[in-house]
């Protein structure tokens, strides 16, 4: 009886219980599942140096977002086409950098192209270029941010942005042959991929490295931090040649995933 009194009493103490930790798996997924992802603005986006605050209920501050568009002018108008860029997941928020973020109205998938049988069509296609820059949207989450989807974030940012038309896997996977398609949409790195797939896939890597290998030159993305799963996608030319998967400890140290009995 005791022990059930305190329990409740503990339920009633704001803070008392912490929320769920997201795992490095839950922050790899959300940061694949979200980067580099299109959608359409439901309102006018303004820009700005600091980060527009969206409520996890889909509310935000309708006065500073004016006041940003009067000052520093639109990085999109409604209806237009607008790519995340960037994303950082912090203890009670997840950034996302729209359109380059205010830095620059250049994108590194301006010159992105993808094709197949000779031909290629630009990533950026639709993509609204007219905008002067990007902004920056922070979506809020009071109690920290939780395990979740990346499917979950795109609805709760519903309220100002529209992906259900505008993904990058729904775009211009369709151009791509079945294989590739096939892990571009599994958000995974195969063997025969170029650099541009592996950007579509997996997003921009957390570091790259090179290094000459009996005349070969060879090219590295490493996605992933230590601790956990760790994937070198390695190139030969501009050809992914092979796809590794590692575990990281606290130390930076890796070692092959296990074996399943």
């Amino acid at each position: 009886m005791k022990l059930r009194l305190t329990l409740a009493l503990i339920a009633l103490i704001p803070g008392a219980v912490q929320a769920e930790k997201l795992t490095v798996e839950d922050k790899i997924e959300l940061t694949r599942g979200l980067t580099a992802e299109y959608a359409t603005a439901k309102i006018q986006l303004p820009r700005s140096k600091k980060a527009l605050d969206v409520q996890e209920n889909g509310t935000y501050d309708k006065a500073t977002w004016s006041d940003a568009g009067r000052e520093n002018g639109p990085a999109a108008r409604v209806g237009d086409s607008i790519q995340i860029t960037k994303m950082e997941i912090e203890k009670d928020r997840l950034v996302f950098e729209i359109n380059g973020g205010m830095k620059s109205g250049k994108h590194w998938y301006d010159h992105v192209q993808v094709g197949m049988g000779g031909s290629t069509t630009p990533v950026s296609r639709g993509q609204n270029t007219s905008a002067p820059g990007g902004t920056t949207i922070a979506l809020i989450f009071p109690d920290g941010v939780r395990p979740m989807k990346a499917s979950e974030v795109k609805k709760l940012l519903a309220p100002i942005l529209d992906f259900e038309k505008h993904s990058v896997t729904e775009q211009y996977a369709d151009t791509l042959p079945p294989e590739i398609k096939a892990a571009v949409t599994a958000k995974k790195a195969i063997p025969g991929m170029d650099r541009d797939q592996v950007l579509l896939a997996l997003g921009r890597p957390e570091r790259k490295t090179r290094e000459t290998k009996d005349g070969i030159d060879l090219e590295d993305w490493i996605y992933g931090k230590p601790p956990g799963k760790i994937t070198f996608v390695t190139f030969e030319g501009s050809k992914v040649t092979k796809v590794k998967d590692a575990y990281a400890g606290l130390g930076g140290t890796t070692a092959e995933p296990q074996q399943v009995p």
